[in-house]
């Protein structure tokens, strides 16, 4: 069995505790418009042009992305850092695009990570089915779980998927006990406003809160939109600004009255 991944990070530092390594899952059920990672949408490979410069030359290379490995492939990689993630409290970590999408693939590394003594973590949107949840879940130390937005009309129309299976699948997770750090994506204009702030506050106070680690607050950021033309994909965020540090400081001491950690960034 193999999975398509689009991406291997090393020594990451923001997708769970400690040093990990973090494999890219390629494919994606949902659509954002903020997206930074639109290479990691399409389940398929894709060849795209890219523009390398030296000194004033130009040169157009075609880069294939998307790439499969075996689950043995990925203990490999991670057996490298083993002795920097033990130290660090770390692990592995699987992302994407969104890792649920290849659930049979991301079964069966979780299992073997596992057996090897590696913590392991999953970053998802949580749009999925609930059979696909309980299929990883037991293998799975930490969810990094994204809330965009509560509202189901709202959060179609900029995802092109209601929340309805995500927040069932949220309380899933906290209700089977498993670790959650929320990730909330900050994008101004969509789900920025103070009603929609309110209500996710009081929504996440209202739930199973023990196993809540922390509450990521993650502001808008342009690092992706270069790639945009690159995957002929439209660029909906044109014109968006990212939020300012005195806004994400705001958001931090408005979110800090729940009494969980939080943290700006991921």
């Amino acid at each position: 069995m193999k999975g398509l991944i689009f991406n291997i990070k090393r020594y990451a530092i923001h997708d769970g505790p400690g040093i990990r390594v973090t494999f890219f899952l390629k494919g994606c059920p949902l659509n954002c418009w903020w997206c930074h990672n639109p290479e990691g949408i399409s389940t398929s490979m894709e060849k795209v042009k890219r523009v390398d410069r030296i000194g004033s030359n130009e040169f157009e290379v075609i880069e294939t992305v998307g790439k499969q490995y075996s689950v043995d492939d990925l203990v490999e990689v991670a057996e490298k850092d083993r002795i920097f993630i033990e130290e660090s409290n770390g692990g592995v970590t699987f992302s994407g695009g969104e890792p649920l999408l290849q659930s049979d693939f991301l079964e069966a590394a979780l299992r073997n990570f596992k057996k090897r003594g590696f913590h392991t973590a999953v970053d998802t949107s949580g749009q999925a089915d609930r059979k696909v949840v309980e299929k990883i879940a037991g293998d799975t130390d930490l969810f990094l779980f994204d809330i965009k937005h509560l509202d189901p009309d709202k959060h179609k129309s900029h995802t092109g998927a209601s929340n309805r299976k995500i927040l069932s699948n949220y309380d899933y997770i906290l209700n089977r006990g498993k670790d959650v750090i929320i990730r909330f994506p900050v994008i101004p204009g969509y789900n920025d406003d103070i009603k929609h702030l309110n209500q996710l506050r009081d929504y996440i106070t209202g739930k199973e809160r023990r196993n809540i680690k922390r509450l990521d607050l993650l502001p808008y950021h342009k690092i992706g939109s270069s790639k945009y033309k690159r995957f002929n994909l439209e660029n909906r965020m044109e014109g968006v600004e990212q939020p300012g540090i005195p806004r994400m400081n705001e958001l931090k001491s408005f979110f800090s009255e729940t009494g969980f950690k939080i943290k700006i960034g991921g």
